[in-house]
Order: C-alpha cells, then sequence, then structure tokens
C-alpha cells in the first residue's frame, strides 16, 4: 500500500484499522465499500452477507420469522466478530450503528464513516433492491424520511462524514480516502 502513489501516505497508515462504513440504506455502502476497497487493496465485508450466512437466511427471512430484535442481536454478534482489528473495509446495515454497543465498538476500533445521502437519491437506489424488510409494503421516501430523522443525528456521531451523491460511485470513495486521510493527519 506504501508503494502506490495513488493513495495518500496517510491513508495508507490509517488503514491499519478497519473502515467502517454507516448511513442509512440505499447510501452506498455495500457498492461504494467494494470499490473502496479494490480502490485502496483491502478486503471486503458486508455485514448483512456475514448475518445470512451465519443465519443460513435472508434478512428478510429473519425480520419475518424472528423479529427485529433477533435480527439485531445477531447483527451485533457478527459485526463484532468482523471488527477483529484487521484491516478491511466493513459496509453494515442501515440499523448496525443504532445499536449503542455495536457504535460504541465502530466508533472505537474503526474508522467510522457516515455515508449520507438526500431522501431522493436513497428512494432512487433502495427501488433497485427490493428485499429490504423495513420497506416492505410502504412507501420508501416516507419511510426513508422518518428513518432519517431519527437515524442521522447518532449517524452523524462518526468522526468522518462523506456524501452520497447520485453521481458516479468513484467521486464517492476518492472522497472517502481523502476524509480518512485528512482525519488520521489531524490525529496525529
Amino acid at each position: 500500500m506504501d508503494g502506490d502513489p495513488k493513495i495518500p501516505p496517510d491513508l495508507a497508515a490509517a488503514a491499519l484499522r478497519p473502515i467502517t462504513l454507516v448511513g442509512l440504506m440505499g447510501a452506498g455502502k455495500s457498492s461504494i465499500g467494494k470499490r473502496l476497497a479494490a480502490r485502496i487493496g483491502l478486503p471486503f465485508v458486508d455485514a448483512d452477507t456475514e448475518i445470512e450466512t451465519a443465519a443460513g437466511m435472508t434478512i428478510s427471512e429473519m425480520f419475518e420469522r424472528f423479529g427485529e430484535a433477533h435480527f439485531r442481536d445477531g447483527e451485533r454478534r457478527v459485526i463484532a466478530r468482523l471488527i477483529d482489528g484487521t484491516p478491511k473495509v466493513i459496509a453494515t446495515g442501515g440499523g448496525a450503528f443504532m445499536a449503542a454497543e455495536t457504535r460504541e465498538l465502530i466508533l472505537a476500533r474503526t474508522h467510522a464513516v457516515w455515508l449520507d445521502a438526500d431522501i431522493p437519491t436513497l428512494v432512487e437506489r433502495v427501488r433497485r433492491r427490493g428485499t429490504r424488510p423495513l420497506l416492505k409494503g410502504k412507501d420508501p421516501g416516507q419511510v426513508l424520511a422518518e428513518l432519517a430523522a431519527v437515524r442521522n443525528p447518532v449517524y452523524a456521531l462518526a468522526p468522518i462524514r462523506v456524501a452520497s451523491k447520485a453521481g458516479p460511485h468513484h467521486e464517492t470513495v476518492e472522497a472517502i480516502i481523502a476524509a480518512v486521510a485528512a482525519a488520521n493527519r489531524s490525529a496525529a
């Protein structure tokens, strides 16, 4: 990593800790996270995929069969396992950062990055995937606006905030790289 001239030296040092992406569904945590990991040469892990693998069922099935509280407990355990000190990019589910224990772990042991997107961008993105249990049978714009009102003040606890705009994902990836590098410089 240190030899790659495209990666700021400050980011190479910062990548000694995992980079965890938080934010509302549709903010791009998974799609941008994959690109970020590839760009900086780290592994990518999607917490939702890991949860489904551990449970042997989809998140929608978990919500239907056991409810949100059961899902959140499993999510907490999986994220704690993922934050093992190994450098990687971790995409969390939209509600993961809302749990105090999970949030404290993310804030203490990773570079927490809030991917913040406006409601129209989120609605456009979530319509591409019909597997969101919190949106089932509801107006996505209304649900996302309500979630944003409750969750955005908590997401704002992440020390790094990057706008996830409707444009090309590589722009957001570069903004994350610059923000993590800047945060690392100010922490030094």
